[in-house]
C-alpha cells in the first residue's frame, strides 16, 4: 500500500466576492461552479483515476473570506493544465484578460495571468503525456 500522497484533494481560495470570482472562472475557463453554501461557497469537482485504479476527485472552491483580505493576504497560485496554450492565451486576451508572462522549458510551456481578486494563475501545457512529468 502506498502511504504517500496520491493526488490533490482540493484547492480552496478565500475571496472577497466568491460569486463574482466563480462567474469569472466560468466565463474565461469554461468551469461550471455549484453554489455549495448560499453566497459564501462555490465549487466544482474534477474526477480522476489514481495510479492504483481507485476513482477520486479534486475539489476547487472559492469561499468567502472571514475578514477583509487586504494587501497582506497570503499568496496562492493554482496551475491549470491546458491542451493548447497559445490558443487559450489568445482567447483570454481577446476577452480582456492580459497575459503577464510566458515561458517554455524542457517539460512544458507556461503562461501567467491574474484573476479579478489578484490570485496569480499559472497555465501549463505539458510537452509529454500526463503522468510522465
Amino acid at each position: 500500500m502506498n502511504l504517500g500522497v496520491k493526488g490533490l484533494g482540493g484547492v480552496f481560495l478565500y475571496a472577497e466576492d466568491p460569486a463574482g470570482l466563480s462567474r469569472w472562472y466560468a466565463t474565461h475557463f469554461g468551469l461550471a461552479f455549484i453554489e455549495w453554501e448560499p453566497g459564501t461557497c462555490y465549487g466544482l469537482e474534477f474526477t480522476y483515476t489514481d495510479p492504483d485504479g481507485a476513482k477520486g476527485h479534486t475539489v476547487f472552491s472559492f469561499q468567502k473570506a472571514k475578514a477583509p483580505l487586504g494587501a497582506g493576504r497570503p499568496e496562492c497560485m493554482v496551475n491549470w493544465r491546458v491542451a493548447d496554450l497559445e490558443a487559450f492565451c489568445a482567447r483570454l486576451e481577446a476577452e480582456g484578460v492580459p497575459v503577464e508572462s510566458r515561458e517554455d522549458c524542457g517539460y512544458g510551456r507556461f503562461a501567467w495571468i491574474r484573476d479579478p481578486e489578484g490570485h496569480r494563475v499559472e497555465l501549463y501545457q505539458p510537452l509529454q503525456e500526463p503522468g510522465t512529468f
